[in-house]
């Protein structure tokens, strides 16, 4: 099969080999037995173009291509020191969120965007509990299984991991037609200026008085649009609780403002 030729940090795609999935656990194999640099040298070589395939969901943000393909060998290289030959996983299953999760790594720490130390470990931790939840579930894990295997509370999971999520351009293009493009700031604008900016500075503030739980409701419900058999599902209780949580909340909010 012929490979249009792409040239890399200095490496001609073209030409990398592509093992099968035997040949690859019988090379894991024999580099946890015997440290085999060969074996480790052509395990890597032999991933290079799931490599290439993951960065291709990460490019167009105006990083260079070399560096996210070197970020993405790094993640590569972890993916083969971590993988545990008893799970009946492919290693490519495995080797996909590694490499994933040190690009998204990579693109975190260089934001501009500054999140606090605490808020950025902590959602550190969490990708990487997500990364090993992944490979034993054989699914994306939910935000509760990666809060529990953390020892974190769920609404600061969701906190941190939204914290470090990349930046939409309010200039991205989401619509074109005939020359007329829709940018994303098109349908978040305000259409009341400042007074709505205002508004929702106070409505925050009120809300500092609630419980962690009537402010996870009041999110979940007006700030994610999840209806209340949705909220309850989501944090365990029922739906009349939900409701009456609820309206507690937004009657105090009322007497605050």
């Amino acid at each position: 099969m012929a490979y249009q030729k792409v040239v890399i940090s200095g490496i001609d795609t073209s030409k990398l080999e592509v093992l099968r999935e035997e040949e690859k656990m019988a090379l894991l194999r024999e580099i946890q037995e015997t440290g085999s640099k060969e074996a480790r040298d052509r395990l890597i070589n032999g991933n290079l173009r799931l490599v290439l395939s993951v960065i291709q969901r990460f490019t167009g943000r105006g990083e260079d291509v070399d560096d996210l393909f070197q970020i993405g060998v790094i993640g590569l290289i972890k993916a083969i020191n971590n993988f545990d030959l008893t799970k009946e996983v492919r290693f490519s299953t495995y080797c996909v969120p590694m490499i994933s999760g040190e690009l998204r790594r990579f693109l975190r720490d260089y934001n501009h965007i500054k999140v606090s130390r605490t808020l950025r470990d902590l959602a550190y931790r969490a990708m990487q509990a997500k990364e090993r939840l992944t490979a034993d579930l054989q699914r994306d894990p939910t935000i509760d299984e990666i809060a529990k295997e953390i020892d974190a509370k769920r609404s600061d999971v969701v906190l941190a991991l939204e914290s470090v999520s990349d930046p939409v351009s309010l200039y991205e293009p989401v619509y074109s037609e005939s020359g007329d493009t829709l940018y994303v700031l098109d349908q978040v604008k305000d259409k009341n200026g400042i007074d709505d900016w205002l508004d929702e500075l106070v409505l925050r503030d009120a809300m500092k008085s609630l419980g962690e739980r009537e402010k996870s409701i009041l999110y979940l419900r007006f700030f994610r649009g999840k209806t209340q058999v949705e909220v309850a599902k989501e944090i365990g209780i029922s739906q009349a609780q939900v409701s009456r949580l609820e309206k507690g909340a937004l009657q105090r909010i009322k007497g605050d403002l």
